[in-house]
């Protein structure tokens, strides 16, 4: 298999194997008009299978998404073929409009302009509960 290196972009790698849909998803990658590869399934020695994402232009990455998806992800920045930045994820403290909350009781069920919004109640857990409600995001 041949997938091209890219000149200025964005390479998600690490992702844990199965979850690049996910993400394509997430960040809304079908809208953007560029080049877009998704590699599942590859051999890693560090995870033994991991998924790429190779994004072929300049895109606003929203970390927290890519943090609560997998926290495990390296983002990559790709300026004239080389990596001039890598960043980390970790878990954010807070998602907004990630997913909406299930409880029908909630505030955000009634309130159509509320935004969803979950804490992190347990990072050992990776549990995150509705601000409103405290239902657990499930």
């Amino acid at each position: 298999m041949n997938i091209d290196s890219i000149k200025n972009g964005i390479v998600l790698d690490h992702i844990t194997a199965g979850k690049a849909k996910e993400v394509y998803d997430s960040l809304g990658l079908a809208e953007l008009d560029c080049s877009v590869a998704m590699i599942m399934n590859v051999k890693s020695n560090k995870m033994g299978r991991k998924d790429i994402l190779k994004i072929d232009d300049d895109f606003e990455v929203n970390l927290d998404v890519l943090g609560y998806i997998d926290p495990n992800i390296s983002v990559c920045i790709i300026k004239d073929g080389k990596v001039s930045e890598k960043q980390k994820l970790t878990l954010p403290k807070q998602i907004k409009n990630v997913h909406k909350c299930k409880n029908p009781r909630c505030i955000t069920s009634i309130e159509q302009e509320l935004d969803h919004i979950f804490y992190l109640a347990d990072e050992e857990t990776q549990t995150y509960r509705c601000i409103y409600c405290e239902t657990k995001k499930g």
